[in-house]
């Protein structure tokens, strides 16, 4: 299987090459030249399969530049021992008669983007030796708060690469902030900028976009690459546990094969439930994607209208993962529905650069509505939606994992669908604890460790370990830049 690019789909690569550089060189995101099939007959044979064999098997699909035994050691060392709790990397669990929470946080940072960056640091490294790159990978990740904890700790000592993160410094929780300053390896750096993650995103952008800066890294010996959901090698292993996750309702009597389902996900940058959506497309049963935003809901205006428009006031919200106005992966859902048209699509990226609008025809928007729905709340919301579910149910939810909820809620309330619906639980409410406790109406402590303890004791759920034991770690990164100085803080870093 070859790869092409969003904005010129005269260029083809392999899938080493596509992850080892992350963005096309004009700036578009890599794509499949097409989709492998996904049949009733491989669904059922899944359904038999661990989590970490059905990740083989999807990957065999779009990886064919890696041998069986390389994906199969790449998986295992991902997935295996005890990097996940209780060896269930993507476990479901049963809110009512007709909704599911796939909850994406067991692993050794507690979000979901563990699930791709356990298994990107083992897959770079080895497409750019395979590739013949010849140089070290420098990896460059702008976060909005979880995708940088997770990347550093994937890529922590690993040979051949060293990783810079820049965050908003005022616009993630003090947990996270917490995990991404104190992080350990000696080929890692952290760097908070005055701004919001669109800033920081844009800062990473445009350093890759910087021939001059290229130039320069390569005759340091050095590569860039991102660990960004822009990266292939983000995206493909988020596919699996869509799949994995109707197979476990398929193995478990939920479900009949071919019944189709709903998946509804808390989406910022769009990569997410774009992986859903290739499972889709693959052949996975699914009626509808519901993509729930918070207050920044640049999405579900898109969605509603056609018209994205990023021109509007940012907020900083009780959910940050998902405080972004300029989705980057939306790209690629836009490159498709376009059918694949790369000027049309590099033309309406143009525009959002240029302008921050662009615009679907109507056969576009019919095509986005009838896949898509979308839905927002506010912070408000949210916490009446950690409290209800609580009281409820007994479940105790993050706040994006509650934006979520709560758009399902809207969505079956103004359809009337009654078609089984998969959340995704995208992070460990422990990450959160001032929010959560404000929404269960408790006290809140102001030290963060006293609210770990203050939910564990209200919930009686375990603190999870790689949060407790932050407690005694030293902090290692206090460096704030402006975006405009992004590129001379990467140049400090791989001087």
């Amino acid at each position: 299987m070859n790869y092409t690019s969003t904005r010129d789909n005269s260029r083809r690569v392999t899938a080493q090459e596509a992850i080892v550089r992350g963005i096309s060189p004009e700036g578009g995101l890599f794509v499949p030249e097409a989709m492998p099939a996904l049949t009733g007959e491989d669904l059922a044979a899944l359904a038999k399969m661990t989590y970490i064999q059905r990740a083989k098997w999807v990957l065999e699909k779009f990886l064919p530049d890696w041998t069986a035994e390389e994906l199969s050691a790449a998986v295992e060392a991902a997935y295996g021992g005890d990097r996940f709790e209780d060896g269930n990397p993507a476990p479901l669990s049963r809110l009512d008669e007709s909704c599911y929470l796939l909850e994406l946080w067991h692993g050794p940072t507690c979000a979901f983007k563990d699930m791709a960056l356990q298994l990107l640091p083992k897959l770079l490294p080895a497409a750019a030796r395979k590739s013949g790159c010849g140089k070290e990978i420098a990896i460059l990740v702008a976060t909005s708060g979880d995708t940088g904890k997770a990347a550093l700790e994937g890529f922590r000592d690993v040979p051949g690469t060293r990783i810079q993160v820049f965050y908003p410094q005022e616009g993630v929780s003090s947990m996270q902030k917490r995990q991404m300053t104190t992080q350990q390896g000696g080929n890692v750096s952290v760097v908070g900028i005055r701004g919001n993650f669109d800033d920081a995103q844009n800062g990473v952008k445009a350093i890759f976009g910087n021939e001059a800066m290229a130039k320069t890294l390569g005759e340091r010996g050095f590569a860039l690459s991102s660990a960004n959901s822009i990266n292939w090698g983000r995206l493909v292993p988020q596919i699996v546990y869509y799949i994995s996750a109707y197979c476990t309702l398929l193995a478990d009597g939920e479900l009949k094969t071919g019944e189709a389902v709903n998946f509804c996900v808390p989406t910022g940058n769009f990569g997410n439930i774009l992986a859903g959506y290739y499972a889709k497309q693959m052949g996975l049963p699914v009626k509808r994607f519901l993509c729930a935003s918070n207050r920044n809901n640049v999405l579900t205006d898109f969605i509603a209208t056609g018209r994205y428009d990023r021109n509007r006031r940012f907020y900083t919200t009780t959910s940050p993962s998902m405080d972004i106005l300029i989705s980057s992966n939306l790209e690629r859902l836009v490159y498709l529905l376009t059918g694949k048209n790369d000027d049309e699509t590099r033309e309406k990226m143009a525009a959002l650069g240029e302008t921050g609008v662009y615009q679907l025809d109507e056969r576009e928007l019919s095509a986005l509505q009838k896949e898509f729905f979308g839905g927002c709340c506010d912070d408000e919301e949210a916490a009446r939606t950690i409290r209800e579910t609580f009281r409820e149910y007994g479940y105790l939810c993050d706040p994006h994992t509650a934006v979520a909820m709560n758009v399902c809620r809207q969505y079956r309330k103004e359809t009337g669908d009654e078609t089984r619906t998969i959340v995704l639980s995208t992070a460990s409410p422990y990450k959160f604890g001032d929010t959560v406790l404000a929404a269960l109406g408790e006290d809140c402590p102001g030290d963060d460790f006293a609210r770990l303890s203050a939910l564990e004791q209200i919930s009686g759920l375990p603190v999870p370990a790689a949060l407790s034991t932050l407690k005694d770690a030293p902090v290692r990164f206090g460096e704030v830049c402006a975006p405009e100085e992004m590129g001379e803080k990467v140049l400090e870093f791989l001087g």
